[in-house]
């Protein structure tokens, strides 16, 4: 029998004879057997392409890169001179002789608090900005020229409040990250369907049980999608301002590496960023999904 054949199920049911007994009769239902040559078409839809492309790409670097004089080192240098950062990206040989992963994860803490909390207040405040046309109004030009701001532009501040580079980098990731949380939030409200208003009058909901039963779900498709906005804008801030605070997170180490003149390290870190931003971004929208049950914007 072939991965794709169709077995039977047998199920007992009881049914009674004229004469009052009982005869046991066995239904045979069909029961679908999963396919692997469907999963076997998924994953070469889904993995092969990007791997082809890959291949082309690291091909036409190494071709580049591969002649005297060329200013950037080819793949196989890269993996040379870098192996260790590749193959154990764990290592622990002192303070500041640590592997890449364990620098993503401190930089990872830094995002869980800065983007937590403006996950959260960014959702609040949206919610009521939302609830106002005049609120709306006056606030939404500002929050749209604050939100261009570079994130280096908040270091300096950030620095002089705090004094302290770990706080002041979270802060830099809450004030990068919170404006498109804010506007997408703030305008999934004011998009809720008005015969959602009409159902809450009648109910009789107070704001909180507003809040929870009719707003959050119908704006949570806007409100993922400024997350997932939010979530890249905070790795993208994290990187930056760990460049000129310090410490042992990625963004200090591409600044050391280049300080050093290791052009493979700072390659394979810029690897390991785009791999953890991807994963970041893909686990916000399978949270959304999950969430909205499909309707949130893949």
């Amino acid at each position: 029998m072939t991965a794709t054949a169709r077995k039977t199920e047998s199920t007992a049911i009881a049914v009674a004879t004229p004469k009052g007994g009982t005869v046991i009769a066995m239904n045979r239902r069909p029961v679908s057997v999963l396919s692997f040559r469907k999963i076997a078409a998924s994953i070469a839809r889904n993995v092969v392409p990007p791997l082809v492309v890959l291949v082309i790409l690291l091909g036409l670097w190494q071709a580049l890169c591969s002649a005297p004089g060329a200013s950037l080192p080819p793949p196989s240098q890269v993996f040379e001179e870098s192996y260790d950062l590749i193959v154990h990206p764990f290592f622990h040989y002192g303070s500041q002789d640590i592997g890449l992963g364990w620098r993503v994860l401190v930089s990872l803490e830094r995002v869980a608090y800065g983007f937590g909390l403006a996950a959260i207040v960014g959702v609040v405040v949206g919610a009521i900005i939302g609830q106002s046309v005049w609120a709306m109004r006056g606030l939404d030009p500002i929050f749209q020229v604050l939100r261009t701001v570079p994130p280096l532009a908040w270091l300096p501040l950030s620095l002089a409040a705090f004094q302290d580079s770990n706080p002041s980098a979270i802060f830099v990731i809450f004030i990068t990250s919170i404006w498109p949380v804010i506007i997408n939030t703030a305008v999934g409200v004011r998009n809720i369907p008005q015969d959602y208003r009409n159902v809450a009058q009648v109910l009789r909901l107070n704001q909180i049980e507003f809040f929870y039963k009719i707003m959050l779900p119908s704006a949570a498709p806007y409100i993922f999608t400024g997350l997932r906005i939010g979530v890249g804008l905070s790795w993208l801030a994290i990187v930056a301002a760990e460049m000129l605070t310090g410490g042992v997170g990625i963004g200090f180490f591409i600044w050391d590496a280049w300080n050093s003149s290791r052009l493979p390290d700072i390659i394979v870190a810029l690897a390991y960023i785009g791999v953890v931003g991807f994963v970041l971004d893909k686990l916000v929208a399978a949270a959304g999904k999950l969430i909205t049950r499909g309707a949130a914007a893949n």
